[in-house]
């Protein structure tokens, strides 16, 4: 069943949210997969989504870091992905990109200064609900997101400025001295 079929559990301003962060990572997975023949700018992906482009740069950063993105340095400089999209899982992203998953105080081990916590079984059901949260994730991978690329591109605007072909890149070969 695909993941737009679901209604939502409870009114939306009750959900439990991820981070911009991860968010913005996922929209520009989105953006640079429906775009698999082109060096994206990241300016591009920043006007598409209204995404200060600063906040962006960091982003793009550790998901080339993490090797969901391929950067390419430079005036000519852009990304791509850095994997097929059936290769990058939605879980994957989400638990690299979130700084933390400690929904409760007695979450942390160290810290943990909630006295009931030996007699209470609320982290033990939280913490099955978060695997259960990530077993859904981990059943989806970035090509069920993108599923429909053309719409996708439709939606997100021309772009045509926006992209560079792959195929129009050239690279400069270095000539070291002997």
């Amino acid at each position: 069943m695909p993941p737009d079929s679901f209604p939502p559990p409870f009114p939306v301003h009750r959900r439990m949210r991820l981070t911009d962060h991860t968010d913005y990572s996922l929209r520009t997975l989105i953006y640079v997969a429906v775009h698999p023949d082109e060096l994206v700018h990241v300016q591009s992906v920043a006007d598409a989504f209204d995404i200060p482009k600063n906040h962006l740069v960091k982003i793009v950063q550790k998901l080339g870091q993490l090797g969901f993105l391929h950067t390419v340095r430079g005036r000519s400089g852009g990304i791509r992905l850095g994997r097929a999209p059936q290769r990058i899982g939605l879980g994957e992203v989400v638990r690299a990109m979130e700084p933390d998953f400690a929904m409760v105080e007695c979450f942390h081990q160290g810290d943990n200064a909630c006295v009931i916590t030996s007699a209470c079984h609320l982290r033990s059901v939280l913490g099955d609900a978060l695997r259960a949260y990530f077993a859904v994730l981990d059943r989806y991978t970035l090509a069920d997101l993108v599923d429909q690329p053309a719409e996708l591109r439709r939606l997100l605007g021309d772009g045509a400025a926006a992209v560079i072909p792959v195929a129009d890149i050239k690279v400069k070969k270095r000539v070291t001295a002997s």
